[in-house]
């Protein structure tokens, strides 16, 4: 597989991300297991103290930055002036050139590695409403077989020890940038946080996921301005709703051949044979993506 279109892609041999874990398995014999490391890592904005996540902490940067931005507690505009990491302490420090208004108004609060992770601020709302996407994006079916089977064949946390979450941020059939964390909305963030250090453009892309296409996600992808969303996994009713208020294309349950378009489909461009692409593998078969979803 050729691997070389990843900006960015996970490390499952970088061995502060997983453990060896000793245990019985099902007919009692002994047997060991790779197991995902999440750790807590506290975010400060400035001098404030934000909040403490549960993460891999690969990449701390591109997720301090992206929590923040979808958060709305940083601004386009916003200067960031330096992003200090001490690993020692589990701390990340994001500073800006000028205040912002939520260093007053938050509270500490600490967020588990689940999928747990709200959106916070009514504000968010807002902003979400005066996103317009891009209407002449457009999402081949062929793309869709195409990134599926990449990512799902990609060198991952995923396959090497489970209890992970991946996001892909992607363009035409390439993928360009994958993270996993242990919650969803983690590797949202650290997405996002790459997308705006690096002035990556976001009316030309797809992101991909593997968890369900939930209001928070929707928000969060309207909220970086990417006009396509694509899963694994199912859909809730009112992530439905608000991908198709804000005229997000959203497609889920994308495995092997099979696909469903719930809002945006306008977008879609049927350029491939479903009956000519093959089923996947049970390996690569992850929670949620199965058909009881």
């Amino acid at each position: 597989m050729d691997l070389s279109e990843f900006t960015i892609r996970p490390d499952p041999a970088n061995p502060k991300l997983t453990e060896r874990v000793s245990g019985l398995d099902q007919d009692g014999r002994p047997v060991e297991a790779s197991v995902t490391v999440e750790r807590p890592l506290t975010l400060y904005l400035n001098g404030q103290e934000i909040v403490t996540m549960m993460t891999i902490a690969d990449y701390p940067d591109y997720l301090a930055v992206g929590y923040l931005l979808n958060q709305n507690m940083l601004k386009r505009d916003d200067r960031i002036t330096g992003i200090d990491y001490d690993e020692e302490i589990d701390t990340v420090v994001v500073r800006t050139e000028r205040a912002t208004n939520y260093e007053q108004k938050l509270k500490k609060k600490t967020l588990t590695s689940g999928c747990a992770q709200g959106t916070a601020f009514g504000d968010v709302m807002e902003t979400f409403e005066s996103v317009r996407l891009n209407p002449d994006a457009r999402l081949k079916t062929s793309w869709i077989y195409a990134l599926s089977k990449k990512i799902n064949l990609t060198p991952s946390l995923y396959l090497e020890a489970g209890a992970i979450h991946g996001c892909v941020l992607c363009q035409e059939d390439r993928p360009l940038i994958y993270m996993e964390d242990v919650g969803r909305h983690n590797a949202v963030d650290k997405v996002a946080g790459y997308m705006h250090l690096h002035g990556v453009p976001a009316q030309d892309k797809i992101f991909y996921t593997t968890g369900r296409l939930t209001s928070e996600m929707v928000i969060k992808t309207v909220q970086m301005g990417i006009p396509i969303l694509l899963s694994r996994s199912g859909f809730t009713a009112w992530g439905v709703e608000l991908g198709r208020q804000a005229n997000l294309t959203m497609v889920g349950r994308a495995k092997g051949k099979r696909f469903l378009a719930l809002a945006g489909t306008d977008r879609l461009e049927f350029d491939a044979d479903p009956a000519s692409v093959g089923d996947e593998g049970g390996r690569h078969q992850r929670k949620g993506s199965r058909d009881e979803d």
